[in-house]
């Protein structure tokens, strides 16, 4: 029987709104009373700090993360025909603005400990038609950047960071210091969805370049190919911030490290209780970067993955599939190039990966009830 006071969430914006209502509803009701809607101050103001908080001289936002994929790959000149290297253990959207560009995605297998992609793989599958590289920061920390840099300036190819789910992660470079999760390649690529560790009250996203030349590209693309208006000196599209998500992300971002320590803290009661049940994988942490912990997902290596998510929903404990059909064996984007089997790291994880409730209000109580159902699935 379930014998936690409060419904559990996968993620709980309503506890973490309730926090900081107070600023929240000003900060929207400003933008209200101002009815500057659509590039107003407060999408300046933000641009502005994250910007300093990244580290990095140009944040351009958008309207949402599929978009910032999609205007990256627009403002490096990206052309049909083009091929494009991603991870295949991802979300959707790394591969398809590739597709609908009519560029190529070649996908290859990652890692099987913090999946994020090979990169002996991923020098493997380039060619001469090889132009730009997509990494995924996948669940919260970074890939290994400092390898994939070297193969990138090798063969002369453009990195785009699709660091949707790991804004706030340090990586940890070979000469030093920490550089932010989307700060090393040519253009970072995030997503300000409700349920990011740090997300808005509805779409939008953002580019971050420390190129100035492309920073101007990526700002005309996005504004229909315009910088002075009615003047379109290229293709664009339309795609904005607008200004309340801009507000409420302003508030948000002052306690983006807050929120990381606390799902680093809800991260360490997992792995610590875990430890001792056979046949549950705690989440690999790299050596090279911090873990923000946009997800935590465990490997399932000893029963039934859908079973066992079965067996918490019976106890009312969510937990989510990211995700069970790679991206080779998804209709949409069959090739004949890839079959069955030939990326055997994202086939098991797709069949054995499960992620648990993980954001900023969870407590001990709750996270107790979480393991203790596991455990019992377990045998334990």
């Amino acid at each position: 029987m379930k014998d936690t006071a409060k419904k559990i969430q996968m993620v709980d914006l309503t506890g973490q709104y309730k926090r900081i209502q107070d600023k929240i509803d000003k900060a929207i009701l400003d933008v209200v009373h101002s009815a500057a809607f659509i590039n107003g101050p407060d999408v300046k103001s933000f641009q502005q700090e994250l910007e300093k908080y990244l580290g990095v001289k140009h944040v351009i936002p958008c309207a949402n993360g599929t978009d910032a994929l999609q205007i990256a790959m627009m403002g490096l000149g990206l052309k049909p025909g083009d091929e494009v290297i991603t991870a295949d253990f991802t979300y959707v959207a790394t591969a398809e603005v590739i597709a609908l560009l009519g560029l190529k995605p070649v996908l290859v297998d990652v890692y099987p400990n913090t999946f994020t992609i090979n990169i002996e793989a991923l020098e493997r599958a380039i060619t001469p038609k090889t132009k730009a590289i997509v990494p995924v920061h996948l669940f919260g920390q970074c890939a290994e950047m400092d390898e994939l840099m070297a193969v990138a300036k090798k063969h002369n190819l453009y990195v785009i960071e699709d660091a949707a789910q790991a804004i706030g992660a340090d990586y940890l470079p070979a000469i030093g210091g920490t550089v932010k999760a989307g700060a090393i390649g040519n253009v970072g690529c995030t997503s300000f969805f409700p349920s990011k560790n740090l997300g808005g009250y509805g779409d939008g996203g953002a580019m971050y370049t420390n190129d100035t030349d492309l920073a101007l590209r990526l700002k005309v693309i996005s504004n229909h190919g315009q910088s002075v208006q009615y003047h379109h000196d290229m293709i664009g599209v339309n795609s904005r911030l607008d200004s309340i998500q801009a507000a409420v992300l302003r508030v948000k971002l002052s306690h983006l490290d807050e929120y990381t320590a606390a799902r680093q803290k809800a991260a360490g009661f997992y792995d610590k209780a875990f430890a001792n049940i056979p046949g549950v994988k705690i989440p690999a942490k790299s050596k090279k970067s911090t873990h923000v912990f946009h997800q935590y997902t465990l490997l399932i290596e000893n029963g039934d993955r859908n079973k066992l998510k079965e067996h918490l929903a019976a106890r009312e404990i969510p937990a989510m599939i990211y995700y069970p059909i790679p991206l080779h064996l998804q209709k949409a984007y069959r090739d004949p190039r890839y079959r069955e089997g030939d990326f055997p790291v994202t086939e098991k994880l797709c069949a054995s990966v499960l992620s648990l409730p993980m954001h900023t209000e969870l407590d001990d109580q709750t996270q107790n009830f979480i393991v203790r159902a596991i455990a019992e699935y377990m045998g334990c």
